[in-house]
């Protein structure tokens, strides 16, 4: 990860150590390995449980950019929950007034079918949400939750990426 660089005072000498952090240790960061992390999974009205599903997010912060990527596989004893899913972002967005948005495919476990949607993160938060068409006739847009865009089951997998600029 990036670190804030240093404000060097007149006449001050620069030593090895000191351009290792500033510089090297600066560029290289841009290269490192993504961080994983757990992503918290909540919905609108009742929250679901991932039972023995998987949820797991990677993410990579260059400065005040973040990419993003989340995985949700549901499990034979993951309960779906009510309401609206939300993912949690590892940093919180910019207070400003973009909303950030990224893409998001669902694959159905139960009915095999794919679904192309989108990820998005408003201003000033961390709660991400998925949206994909209502139905397979029904084009327009709705949140990802138990029974939409069509009923989850084991199998169900979830996979979004997102880039957005960090609150820091």
């Amino acid at each position: 990860m990036t670190t804030t660089p240093r404000t060097w005072a007149s006449g001050e000498t620069p030593t090895g150590a000191t351009f290792n952090t500033e510089i090297r240790d600066q560029f290289n960061s841009m290269f490192d390995a993504w961080t994983t992390y757990t992503p918290g999974w909540t919905a609108a009205t009742t929250n679901p449980v991932l039972g023995n599903g998987t949820l797991t997010g990677r993410y990579l912060k260059i400065g005040r950019t973040v990419y993003l990527s989340i995985t949700l596989v549901g499990g034979s004893t993951t309960t779906w929950g009510a309401g609206a899913f939300a993912f949690a972002a590892p940093v919180a967005s910019a207070n400003s007034v973009v909303s950030y948005l990224g893409s998001a495919r669902l694959s159905g476990g139960g009915s095999g079918d794919t679904w192309i949607g989108q990820a998005s993160l408003g201003p000033n938060t961390t709660s991400i949400n998925a949206t994909f068409p209502v139905s397979a006739t029904n084009t327009r847009a709705s949140n990802m939750h138990a029974t939409g865009p069509e009923t989850h089951a084991a199998g169900s997998t979830l996979r979004l990426f997102l880039t957005y600029q960090a609150a820091t």
